[in-house]
């Protein structure tokens, strides 16, 4: 908590970056939530740094919680019935229907890019509003 008050600009700043850091975080793209965090910080005037550091909230411990959320909640908005490589039918490997499950790759990634934007939009507008609160009743009188 210490550090977030050290950073630099505004309590404006800094929420905006922390809140694109935690969206961009949200997203299954690995390696480049980063980028991606510190790109829409720097558009919304954020703070860089903590936008960086907000990625964070997809790490080792809860990709799989946090991507299996974005993809029910996705799935449930779009009506994807659960299905599975258990539901295609066939046989060997030359009549296995490539095509189905080529698809049902495109339909779990629509789930989980809709949930992703749905939980990242939440989590980053809420977080950076309570930081944002939480900065201005701990500002330092000038």
């Amino acid at each position: 908590m210490q550090w977030l008050l050290l950073q630099e600009g505004s309590p404006g700043q800094r929420s905006r970056g922390l809140a694109a850091g935690i969206f961009a975080g949200c997203f299954p793209f690995f390696g480049l939530q980063t980028l991606l965090g510190v790109f829409l910080a720097s558009l919304l005037r954020g703070n860089r740094i903590l936008a960086a550091a907000g990625t964070w909230i997809s790490n080792p411990f809860t990709y799989v919680p946090l991507y299996w959320f974005n993809y029910t909640i996705g799935r449930r908005l779009l009506g994807e019935h659960p299905g599975g490589i258990s539901g295609l039918h066939g046989g060997a490997a030359s009549s296995f229907p490539w095509e189905d499950v080529w698809s049902l790759g495109w339909t779990v990634a629509r789930c989980v890019l809709l949930g992703s934007t749905l939980v990242g939009l939440a989590l980053g507008v809420s977080l950076g509003l309570v930081c944002w609160l939480w900065l201005r009743r701990t500002r330092p009188a000038p």
